[in-house]
């Protein structure tokens, strides 16, 4: 199998434009990453560095969480600190706007109208790295107050330029951030896979050679330290490893196939015969949005509830105490890992999974389609009927797409907390990591595979399911 996957490899250089593709990718991705490696002037990366690292070993995976998705430049303090996330989440914005605007839900279905929904993105995205890279250096002239005491002084400017400080920081940050977004469109055109998809997987494959060094210290700590985990451990970590990632593939590519038949019309003089066909419903609709969700709300409940509990620890009424030690108790309790948290979260996810197919999946507007076009689902009449039947198929599947995003992403929170895995180690065996790799590295494959099969070459598996192959 090795043999074949590697001599697919060759074959793919064997076609000249899917070389060329390959190698753009690879070298528009190698400037991602020194994005993520150079310090923005008049900033002291290497101690924010060595601060996170101290974390995210002791305890604070909020922190790695952080640096997840920025690759690394965060805690370097790097030009790509904003990392690509406000073009993420300004396309979010947008999608949710466009299911709720009429307007621009009109828009998004006129000709040419999708090309300015995108363009509105773009103006939301240096808006919202305008504002983001303005808090984030204000952030690493008090970096204790945002990461956690110990850190030091991050900023080298005196007092006197602070302002220039504050309005170079945020230009070099926005800069950063949009030509990662240009780099991405262009990867897509030019190269192979989603461009931003992969600048985001790179970020995070980025992060193996920490979880290396990690793992290596499981079972090898050094002379005169005792291993905490053994040659059981070990098989079982990579019996887990291969079933998340089997699973992860196997819903990843779920869908439903609703049957679809197409009666025969006349159009003008022209006759179109009739046919079957199918819908795809996907299992994970939702794909790692509702993770991103539910991880981004959590964050600040504990932050804040920790921040009124130490404010009224001073008072002295008995009131002010009982109320101090109950938002402190609360805040615990909101601590990932603890019980309470993991319900919340899970419960979360179970709600963003159906808020996300309720904004984004539009059965009314599928019925009205298929009705125009002379389509039906066989035994459902159009119109309402198959608005509904969709709507009660939809809702089925996506219970058990939600469930399934449930269990990936509490994983690595009982790895962490319960088995005391380090958290480096730990991201590679669920959440928003597994998730978006695994998406990354299936959607690039198939885009490979059918330049391999236009030629006459063989794929990647004789056998796959790989959906491109169909």
């Amino acid at each position: 199998m090795l043999a074949a996957i590697a001599n697919t490899f060759t074959n793919c250089f064997k076609i000249p434009e899917l070389k060329s593709r390959i190698l753009f990718t690879l070298m528009v991705l190698a400037i991602c990453r020194l994005e993520a490696i150079i310090t923005i002037p008049g900033l002291n990366g290497s101690v924010l560095a060595e601060f996170f690292r101290q974390k995210t070993e002791s305890g604070s995976s909020m922190l790695g969480m952080y640096s997840l998705f920025t690759g690394g430049a965060l805690e370097h303090c790097a030009i790509g600190a904003l990392g690509i996330m406000p073009y993420i989440s300004a396309t979010i914005i947008i999608q949710l706007l466009t299911a709720v605007v009429p307007k621009l839900s009109k828009l998004a279905r006129e000709e040419g109208g999708r090309t300015k929904i995108i363009q509105y993105g773009r103006y939301l995205t240096l808006l919202l790295c305008l504002g983001q890279g303005f808090v984030l250096s204000i952030g690493w002239e008090r970096p204790e107050q945002i990461f956690g005491e110990g850190i030091g002084r991050l900023v080298y400017y005196s007092n006197d330029f602070i302002w220039w400080y504050r309005i170079q920081t945020t230009i070099i940050l926005t800069t950063g951030t949009m030509l990662l977004m240009w780099l991405g469109e262009q990867i897509t055109e030019r190269g192979i896979g989603n461009g931003v998809s992969l600048v985001i997987t790179i970020g995070i494959l980025a992060r193996l050679p920490q979880a290396g060094i990690a793992l290596k210290d499981m079972f090898l700590p050094g002379e005169g330290l005792e291993a905490r985990f053994n040659f059981g451990h070990a098989i079982a970590l990579v019996l887990l490893l291969a079933g998340v990632i089997a699973g992860v593939i196997a819903i990843t590519q779920a869908q439903r196939k609703i049957p679809v038949q197409y009666a025969q019309r006349a159009v003008g003089r022209k006759v179109y015969a009739g046919g079957t066909s199918f819908m795809p419903l996907r299992v994970n609709y939702s794909g790692v949005m509702p993770i991103i969700f539910a991880q981004a709300i959590l964050m600040f409940p504990q932050k804040i509830f920790l921040f009124l509990g130490r404010t009224l620890s001073s008072g002295e009424s008995a009131a002010t105490k009982f109320f101090s030690e109950l938002f402190i108790r609360i805040a615990n309790n909101l601590g990932e890992g603890a019980f309470l948290y993991i319900l919340i979260y899970s419960l979360m996810i179970l709600f963003f999974s159906y808020f996300w197919v309720a904004t984004q999946f539009n059965e009314l507007q599928i019925a009205d389609d298929l009705k125009k076009n002379g389509g039906y689902i066989p035994g459902v009449r159009p119109g309402q009927a198959t608005s509904d039947y969709l709507h009660n198929a939809m809702s089925r599947i996506t219970l058990a797409g939600a469930i399934f995003l449930t269990v990936i992403a509490v994983i690595p929170i009982l790895l962490y907390s319960e088995l005391q895995i380090p958290y480096p180690v730990a991201t590679f065996f669920g959440g928003t990591s597994m998730l978006i790799l695994v998406g990354v590295l299936l959607d690039t494959m198939r885009q490979m595979e059918t330049h391999l099969l236009m030629r006459h070459y063989d794929g990647f598996l004789k056998k796959g399911r790989l959906r491109g192959r169909f």
